[in-house]
C-alpha cells in the first residue's frame, strides 16, 4: 500500500509525497491581479514540505469571480501579476504548483466572507451573475441570468485561454472547479439546472457542458501536464432533484475516458438546504467510493488534520492524496511535523534545517547541520 511520503506520478509530473495544499480563496486580489498578500501567503505555504501547492480558485473571466477581490487569469495584467508570484515561489521552493480554474456562475458578485458573503447588487459595485437557469442560490436573492448557448461557448473559450496562460506561467498541473455550487457544478445538479435544451434534463445533458469544458482544456494544454477536476460528490440534499454520489461516479467514469488525471472529491455548496454531517474526515468515504468505482487517483479533503489520520487514508487505499486547507493555515509546517511523527521525509529549505528539534534531522533526510 502507498505511504503518505511515497511519490506519485501524474502524467509527466512526479509528486514527492501525497500531501497537497488545498486551493483556498484569499479574496485579496485587485481586479483579478495577485498582490503582495499572495506572495506572503503562498510563500509561507510553499516552504512547508507538501508535495503540491494548488492556488486558489482563479476566475477565467471578470464576471466569473466569486467576489470583487478574487484572483483571476483572464487578462494580460492578471498574467503579469501572477508571474511575479510564480517566479518568487520557484526561486524559494521546489514544490509542484497547480492552479484551480473556475467560474462562480450564480454565486458570483458576492461579498467576502468577513463582509457577510451576501450577493452584492449591481448599484453597490456588483454585477449580474450568470447561471445554467434563472434560479437564485438563495430564495431572497434576485435571479441570475440564464446563459445562452453562444455564451457557453465563450465561457468555454475563457477556460481554455486561462489554462493556456497557466501553462505559459509554468504551472505543473491544472484543476477545474466543478464543485461547491459554482458554474460547472451548477450544470451537473438538478437543483440549479432546469434547462430544457441539450444542457439540461437528463444526467447525460447535465454532464455535457462540464465535459465539453474538460475536453477543451485537455486539448489545449501539453499532454505532459496533468488536468484534474474537483467535484462535489453529493449536494447533501435529501430529495430526488439533487446531485448524488452515484451520479458523481458516472461523471467520473466519463472523465476517466477523456483522460482526467485525478478527482478531488469534496461535497455540497449548491443549496442552502444542504445538511452536511461535519466531523473529522467527513468526506473521505466519498473519495474512497469514487476511487474504487472509477479507478483514477483521488484526493480526499475535509477536516483532515492529524498526521496519522492522513497516513491511514493513504495507506488504507481510501484516497491517493490528501489535501489540507485550514490545517496548513494554522500550521504551515504541517508536513514537517507529520514526517517527524511518522518517520517520513519531506523537502525543506536548507536555511531552516537547523530549526528541527534534536533527533528529528531525518525529516529532511539529513543527519547533520554543521558550521565552522
Amino acid at each position: 500500500m502507498a505511504h503518505l511520503f511515497d511519490p506519485l506520478v501524474l502524467r509527466g509530473l512526479t509528486l514527492p509525497n501525497r500531501i497537497v495544499v488545498s486551493p483556498m480563496c484569499q479574496y485579496s486580489a485587485s481586479n483579478g491581479d495577485a498582490t503582495a498578500w499572495h506572495k506572503a501567503h503562498l510563500g509561507s505555504l510553499a516552504l512547508g514540505g507538501a508535495g503540491m501547492l494548488c492556488l486558489e480558485a482563479t476566475a477565467v473571466s471578470r464576471e466569473g469571480r466569486i467576489t470583487p477581490a478574487c484572483l483571476g487569469l483572464w487578462s494580460d495584467e492578471n498574467e503579469a501579476a501572477l508571474a511575479g508570484v510564480v517566479q518568487m515561489l520557484r526561486a524559494a521552493s521546489p514544490i509542484r504548483l497547480a492552479i484551480q480554474l473556475g467560474h462562480a456562475g450564480r454565486k458570483a458578485s458576492s461579498a467576502a466572507p468577513w463582509d457577510g458573503g451576501q450577493l452584492i447588487a449591481a448599484d453597490a459595485g456588483g454585477w449580474q451573475p450568470l447561471a445554467p437557469s434563472a434560479l437564485p442560490q438563495k430564495s431572497q436573492e434576485p435571479a441570475p441570468r440564464a446563459l445562452t448557448v453562444d455564451e457557453l461557448a465563450r465561457i468555454k473559450a475563457d477556460f481554455v485561454q486561462a489554462a493556456t496562460r497557466a501553462v505559459r506561467l509554468g504551472f505543473d498541473a491544472i484543476e477545474l472547479h466543478a464543485a461547491h455550487g459554482y458554474l460547472l457544478h451548477q450544470f451537473l445538479s438538478p437543483i440549479a439546472n432546469r434547462r430544457d435544451d441539450l444542457y439540461g434534463g437528463s444526467i447525460e445533458n447535465r454532464m455535457r457542458y462540464p465535459l465539453e469544458v474538460f475536453d477543451a482544456v485537455r486539448a489545449a494544454v501539453p499532454d505532459s501536464i496533468p488536468v484534474g477536476v474537483r467535484v462535489s460528490a453529493t449536494d447533501w440534499v435529501d430529495d430526488e432533484s439533487s446531485w448524488t454520489l452515484d451520479q458523481t461516479i458516472e461523471f467520473g467514469t466519463r472523465l476517466k475516458a477523456k483522460g482526467v488525471d485525478w478527482l478531488d472529491v469534496s461535497s455540497g455548496g449548491v443549496s442552502p438546504r444542504q445538511q452536511i454531517p461535519v466531523g473529522p474526515g467527513y468526506q473521505v468515504h466519498l473519495a474512497q467510493a469514487v476511487k474504487r468505482a472509477v479507478g483514477v487517483p483521488t484526493v480526499a479533503v475535509g477536516l483532515i488534520t492529524e498526521p496519522q489520520q492522513a497516513q491511514d487514508i493513504v495507506s488504507g487505499g481510501q484516497a491517493d492524496l490528501v489535501a489540507l486547507g485550514r490545517a496548513v493555515l494554522y500550521n504551515p509546517r504541517w508536513a514537517w511535523h507529520a514526517a517527524a511523527e511518522l518517520d517520513g521525509q519531506v523537502q525543506g529549505p536548507p536555511q531552516y534545517w537547523r530549526s528541527l528539534p534534536a533527533g528529528k534531522n531525518a525529516v529532511f533526510g539529513k543527519t547533520t547541520f554543521g558550521m565552522r
